[in-house]
């Protein structure tokens, strides 16, 4: 079966399109021809790479549709108007099955813990609001007029070569760096809201098993999420011991906190992913399309640092 992946250069496909290759499939991976994959890999080797610019490229959905594929799996989609370009190019081809990248994000603020996929969601921020709306755009077509889609939602995506979210819940690595020396760090209120880390690699489990379980996947929506979630502070303590440190962690009230943060930029991301705070059920993706992550919260975010010290981002 023809495979054409969008995006399948950046964290998720670098993972994605060499087990889709091992898998069997014909795979065609879409990008603007400007970064490598995050990995290597022998199967790339088997790829066919397509250059096209959905940003600079009017007629780009009617270029997808146009090869013919049988599966068409979407990660870099982020708004309502690309995705109804893509549904009406795609419905009289010969595609049997599409993917759409989400996001946690689309839900918002939680209320009931642990998130369901299928909850009332309430997204706080342009991004989320607009892949909410694909999502439900996508369901509709599926319930109305047979458009095969799912959705697959990742939580804060981490792996080698990716900067990940920090327990200050931001990108920015200088707090790991405060932790390996063993200094005081801050962390905003009590320390208890959530983030929910997921390996890229287990997000690309999530699509390559909602693909071979198709009929079990269409019309869903799934989280791609670790088992476990930690909260800030738990996150805080377990670097300090990835570091052989003792912790130091002392709080600080939003507002108070925010004027220990020098950059606007990391204030604002920190806000918009606390705020988020949650725990993502992966009990339907377990259910229905044998979803298993490999990797623990903790796991993936060690591997991660220590792909920060490889870079030296982080000197211990």
């Amino acid at each position: 079966m023809k495979v054409v992946v969008i995006g399948g250069c950046g964290h998720i496909g670098s993972y994605l399109v060499p087990k889709l290759v091992k898998a069997g499939f014909n795979v065609f991976n879409i990008s603007r021809g400007k970064s490598k994959p995050y990995t290597s890999d022998y199967a790339w080797n088997e790829v066919t790479n397509v250059i096209l610019d959905r940003s600079n490229d009017e007629a780009f959905a009617e270029k997808i549709a146009a090869m013919e594929a049988d599966i068409v799996i979407d990660l870099i989609n982020f708004t309502l108007e690309d995705t109804k370009q893509m549904v009406e190019a795609l419905q009289n081809t010969r595609l049997s099955h599409y993917l759409f990248c989400s996001s946690i994000w689309a839900h918002g603020r939680a209320e009931m813990l642990p998130v369901m996929e299928d909850c009332v969601k309430n997204p706080i921020c342009e991004y989320g609001i607009e892949k909410y709306k694909c999502e439900q755009f996508l369901q509709e077509q599926y319930r109305v007029n047979g458009f095969p889609a799912t959705t697959v939602m990742p939580g804060q995506i981490s792996g080698p070569g990716w900067n990940i979210i920090s327990p200050l819940g931001n990108v920015n690595p200088d707090i790991f760096q405060t932790i390996a020396d063993g200094k005081e760090i801050f962390l905003p209120n009590l320390g208890m809201e959530t983030l929910h880390h997921v390996h890229a690699d287990d997000v690309a489990q999530v699509f390559l098993n909602a693909i071979t379980h198709r009929n079990q996947a269409l019309g869903e929506s799934f989280h791609a999420v670790a088992a476990d979630s930690m909260t800030i502070y738990g996150y805080a303590k377990a670097m300090y011991r990835f570091f052989g440190q003792e912790p130091k962690i002392s709080f600080l009230p939003w507002d108070k906190w925010c004027e220990h943060v020098e950059k606007e930029d990391d204030i604002n991301s920190s806000y918009y992913h606390l705020a988020r705070s949650g725990q993502f059920s992966i009990e339907k993706g377990k259910r229905l399309i044998e979803y298993q992550p490999r990797y623990t919260t903790l796991e993936t975010v060690e591997e991660s640092i220590k792909n920060y010290m490889e870079r030296n981002l982080v000197i211990n």
